[in-house]
């Protein structure tokens, strides 16, 4: 936790940014009849039968200095998948950064041998050199600021069905854009000084 606390404190570097990453997932469902629109006095009615048409898994990335976050659509959050997404942040988001600092939670597949499960062994060292990994502990997710941009993406696009991936991805990259371009940011206040005392119960207690 006081890791993951010291990260928040560093001061906005282009040479190192700190990037959020979390996951998430998304039932897709599709209308079978299509919903009657408002009209005066009545709200609009959606009917309650649907079709399930999978599911769609999130990874959303996110730099809370820079105002700026990715949300990438995927079908699977397995090894591969984390692997892809790591690579496309090293060279398409942050190609300039001499080096990348990652929070993210602590799950299996959040490790750098994922990435020599993805790659050959010299590109997935060339990755691991330009990343710098930390992890929430655990039961320990809400360390994590891209949870709470996964909560701003739920409220304001995934609260609704989305029939399939394809829209998903469309409705998904006009909020990213609309978000990236106000340079939406989140004000973290919580220290370790905080921690110490808020949380004092976490800490073993030290015999006298």
């Amino acid at each position: 936790m006081e890791d993951v606390l010291e990260v928040y404190k560093r001061p906005y570097s282009e040479a190192n940014p700190v990037v959020c990453m979390d996951e998430s997932s998304k039932q897709l469902i599709e209308e079978i009849r299509m919903p009657e629109p408002v009209q005066p006095g009545q709200p609009r009615k959606v009917d309650y039968e649907y079709q399930r048409n999978g599911v769609a898994h999130l990874f959303m990335f996110f730099a809370p200095l820079l105002g700026w976050r990715h949300a990438e659509v995927t079908d699977h959050h397995a090894k591969l998948d984390w692997a892809r997404c790591m690579k496309q942040l090293v060279d398409i988001h942050f190609p300039h950064a001499e080096k990348i600092t990652v929070v993210m939670d602590n799950l299996n597949t959040h490790r750098a041998a994922s990435l020599y499960t993805a790659f050959p062994p010299q590109e997935a060292r060339r990755l691991i050199s330009r990343l710098d990994l930390h992890y929430t502990p655990k039961h320990g997710s809400w360390l994590n600021i891209a949870e709470m941009e996964f909560s701003v993406l739920s409220r304001q696009c995934l609260d609704r069905r989305i029939p399939d991936r394809d829209t998903l991805k469309r409705q998904i990259a006009a909020w990213e854009s609309n978000r990236n371009f106000k340079s939406s940011s989140v004000d973290w206040r919580f220290t370790v000084e905080d921690a110490r005392i808020k949380l004092k119960k976490l800490y073993p207690a030290i015999p006298n």
